[in-house]
């Protein structure tokens, strides 16, 4: 059985997160021949302040990026 493991900032819907294992799930078994009910798939939610991305805090970056976008 594939396991695959999804780490990613919190904050996406239920909805998303939904629509993206269904994705992996998928892809994942179109891949290998494979019924999707034998694909795993783990989401780990992580606060922004807890990564970091080109050197810096993940939260900083993100708060930059949507002032400069205003």
């Amino acid at each position: 059985m594939p396991f695959v493991s999804v780490k990613m900032l919190e904050g996406r819907t239920k909805e998303q997160k939904r629509k993206l294992i269904k994705s992996i799930s998928k892809s994942v078994s179109d891949s290998l021949s494979i019924d999707e009910s034998h694909v795993w798939v783990v989401v780990e939610e992580f606060p922004a302040d807890e990564w970091g991305l080109g050197g810096e805090i993940a939260c900083d970056r993100i708060k930059s990026v949507k002032e400069a976008g205003k």
